[in-house]
């Protein structure tokens, strides 16, 4: 008996797409409940220690990106914001793989869960301060950045979106090995 052809592989995964909706969904969700419980039980000045110092819970609300950079020019990160949202619905359109859902879905989480503090937080539209909260080894970004969830998500899903392009998997499923990829250079 003759196997059948395969056919031409559907243009995305509903299942995939799911993974990259719930993931987003889920990471905005915590993010906000997060935020909400920081800016109901957290004071400026007033940061809790845990786990011995490893973590301080300070409350800071950031005009700018990490380390505040940028805050001078606030409107440009929900501008950028809304580039990347369009670029994640663009590349779910040809989404089969589901580690690439999982990452895509972390970075729209955090993507929109960082602009939801710009669009709908003091002092305005395309002007509000994100509120951070995570600080490491010191109360104040000493060592390294204050931060969110959202910040957390973004973090993870973009080095989890470079293990996979450096590993040759694609988001359409399909798998180029690293010696191909160095022989088409």
């Amino acid at each position: 008996m003759d196997e059948p052809e395969p056919g031409p592989k559907p243009r995305f995964s509903g299942r995939a797409v799911a993974v990259l909706g719930a993931t987003a969904v889920v990471a905005v969700a915590l993010d906000q409940w997060v935020k909400w419980l920081s800016t109901e039980n957290l004071d400026e000045g007033n940061p809790v220690r845990v786990l011995g110092g490893l973590i301080y819970l300070s409350l800071l609300r950031n005009s700018g990106a990490a380390f505040s950079f940028g805050e001078d020019h606030t409107w440009v990160f929900p501008v950028i914001t809304l580039v990347v949202i369009g670029w994640i619905g663009y590349m779910a359109t040809k989404l089969r793989s589901l580690p690439w859902a999982l990452a895509l879905g972390l970075v729209l989480g955090g993507a929109l869960g960082n602009l939801g503090d710009r669009l709908f937080r003091a002092p305005g539209p395309f002007h509000g301060h994100v509120v951070d909260m995570i600080s490491l080894f010191g109360p104040y970004a000493e060592y390294f950045a204050v931060f969110n969830i959202a910040d957390s998500c973004l973090s993870v899903g973009v080095v989890l979106a470079v293990l996979l392009e450096l590993t040759g998997r694609q988001r359409d499923g399909s798998r180029i090995s690293v010696r191909k990829k160095k022989d088409q250079k």
